[in-house]
């Protein structure tokens, strides 16, 4: 089996996966089909072509804000465009943009074409951009890659990189059988974990000290207080910045580029659209999506669409 084989049930399918399955299940039912990769005809059967362009976004927060960044710029600039949040994991989103119930959904790269493509080998942000276009059912396309990128990260706290004088996963190999790692259960057995760990950087870890978090308050807490010295975080988690922690560099591509993108059906897909959310890519970053998920989720409490509008004012794209 490839190495990469089992990203696609990776950690950010299985956030979703349980919520998912159900709406997965009824949306079969209704295309006729119970794989949500199996091809089908990519029109838009919810909406004429005078209706405003739908923008889908998965159950987690970062994806419902792009998805109102999206549909401000477009309104801005002209193309009705309206949100449909909370759809599900990436397989009922994919199935849900292949049917036309929705029109764009702004994913992530790596992830996107290990669903499409279970045996990928790509690993770097230019290997899997120039892969993906190609293995897209037909109906179906991305548009530019943005620099923002959200992917799990090896995170340690400043005071054990200058003990163990740590920059890059390369680093740990001479502490590593010191430290303990803190994340999900499933590191342990995911090909960019443990395994991942062991045969691109020669590390195993003391122990895996588990957390149910997916990167969250309680990972961060443990990591602070010493009781785990290297955590899996998301590169977008404002705890990151916010605690002055150090995210190790990855050379190896241990985990695999994950730059924001939005996949869309051609059915109801203008130039305007295109050239509208390419310029969005071309201005969103990682330190963006850090600072609006902290608008969202920290202490101002941000609505998704008054954090993304704000965004769009301070980026020009609205007045």
């Amino acid at each position: 089996m490839n190495d990469l084989r089992r990203h696609i049930i990776g950690r950010r399918a299985v956030g979703g996966w349980a919520a998912g399955l159900g709406l997965a299940l009824a949306m079969s039912a209704c295309t006729g089909g119970s794989d949500p990769l199996s091809t089908v005809p990519a029109t838009s059967t919810s909406a004429s072509a005078g209706e405003p362009i739908v923008i889908g976004a998965a159950d987690f927060i970062e994806s419902q804000v792009i998805a109102e960044v999206y549909a401000g710029a477009l309104n801005a600039a002209g193309v009705a465009a309206s949100t449909k949040p909370n759809i599900g994991s990436r397989e009922v989103y994919f199935k849900a943009v292949q049917a036309g119930s929705v029109d764009i959904v702004p994913d992530y790269s790596g992830d996107l074409l290990l669903l499409i493509d279970k045996e990928a080998t790509e690993v770097s942000a230019d290997e899997i951009l120039r892969a993906l276009p190609g293995k897209l059912p037909n109906g179906l396309g991305v548009l530019d890659a943005s620099k923002a990128e959200k992917k799990d990260a090896m995170v340690v706290t400043k005071a054990t990189a200058e003990k163990y004088q740590l920059k890059s996963l390369a680093d740990l190999a001479k502490a590593c059988s010191e430290l303990v790692v803190g994340a999900p259960a499933t590191f342990a057995e995911r090909d960019y974990g443990l395994p991942g760990l062991k045969k691109n950087y020669d590390c195993v870890p003391k122990k895996l000290e588990p957390f149910s978090d997916r990167g969250g308050a309680a990972t961060v807490k443990a990591l602070l207080a010493d009781e785990v010295q290297v955590a899996d975080i998301y590169t977008t988690t404002p705890a990151i910045a916010d605690n002055d922690l150090v995210v190790l560099e990855d050379p190896k591509n241990n985990f695999i580029a994950q730059q924001v993108l939005p996949l869309y059906n051609e059915a109801k897909m203008t130039d305007k659209a295109k050239e509208t959310l390419n310029n969005v890519s071309r201005t969103l970053t990682t330190e963006d999506l850090i600072n609006l998920n902290r608008a969202v989720s920290g202490n101002q409490k941000q609505d998704p669409k008054e954090a993304a509008l704000a965004w769009l004012k301070d980026k020009g794209f609205t007045k």
